[in-house]
């Protein structure tokens, strides 16, 4: 009683509308999200690759989709909590765009849900958000991966306490400025990312499990790409985790023949061109990036 007499006193004194949905809050929040729109979160309903998490359209579950099965990831697992669209996609994109920081705490708590369900999770984990480049991490002031790998930790350190996770910011880097993958269809995609994570100090992940954390999977280049670079350097597994999931048609995810080249789409380990401990870029591509709103994420 008296905690709804505190709302509504504070949404008398503070009035507010939700940043998604436009009607008025009703409760006290640091989030200002109405409590509707947080239930109508898209969620995962159709049989998944049990790799990458893709739907899979007539396919038995439990299986693999097309382009896991022409080129097995680096990555054991992806899990995400829904779907990139709508509410969520907006969520993800007020704290990516518009800096609402705050929101890294409820998606922290759906990603850290979607963590801890998973079978024979590692004792010990080390936690590694997706890169950003100096140049967006300076236009940012933030990543967004890492704030979400931050406030993953926290909330699964409760719901599985017996697990050891350790945060590592700095083991895995973006060499280069990478185009923005809006507008880039996978193909693209994956030639946008070819060479442009390295581990720098690859004693620092040998022989542990990683997981990767981002804020969406798309066609999965930067994951394949991460996940490679971590395990060349010596990583025992990597299980990428993200909050949304972009569920693309079968069909255009890539045209016929490209799937069987995705594994020549990374940077390659130990190259002549950077030394012992390098990657070396396996094609030239621009290095513009824009801050395009559309599906960027890994």
């Amino acid at each position: 009683m008296l905690r709804s007499q505190a709302d509504a006193f504070s949404c008398v004194l503070f009035p507010s509308l939700c940043r998604i949905c436009q009607d008025p809050l009703l409760l006290f929040s640091r989030v200002p999200i109405c409590s509707s729109c947080w239930k109508q979160l898209p969620t995962q309903t159709e049989p998944l690759c049990r790799l990458c998490g893709d739907a899979l359209q007539g396919i038995p579950d439990d299986a693999l989709c097309r382009n896991c099965t022409m080129a097995p990831p680096e990555f054991s697992r992806a899990v995400a909590h829904g779907v990139y669209r709508t509410h969520l996609r907006a969520m993800i994109h007020l704290l990516k765009y518009d800096g609402m920081r705050r929101l890294a705490e409820p998606l922290g708590r759906l990603l850290a849900a979607q963590v801890a369900a998973m079978e024979g999770l590692p004792a010990e984990m080390t936690v590694i958000p997706v890169p950003l480049f100096a140049r967006k991490y300076r236009q940012r002031g933030f990543n967004q991966a890492e704030v979400l790998a931050r406030a993953l930790i926290r909330l699964l350190r409760e719901s599985r306490p017996e697990c050891s996770l350790r945060l590592a910011v700095n083991a895995l880097e973006r060499r280069r400025e990478t185009e923005s993958h809006a507008g880039l269809n996978p193909s693209q995609r994956r030639r946008n990312v070819r060479g442009a994570f390295f581990v720098p100090k690859p004693d620092g992940i040998r022989d542990r499990h990683i997981l990767l954390v981002d804020d969406i999977y798309t066609t999965g280049a930067t994951a394949r790409a991460c996940s490679q670079a971590l395990r060349k350097a010596g990583a025992k597994s990597v299980t990428v985790a993200t909050v949304a999931r972009a569920q693309l048609q079968l069909d255009a995810l890539a045209p016929h023949g490209e799937e069987s080249r995705m594994e020549e789409d990374v940077a390659r380990w130990d190259s002549p061109a950077t030394g012992e401990n390098g990657f070396a870029a396996m094609g030239a591509i621009s290095e513009r990036e824009s801050d395009g709103r559309g599906l960027d994420g890994t």
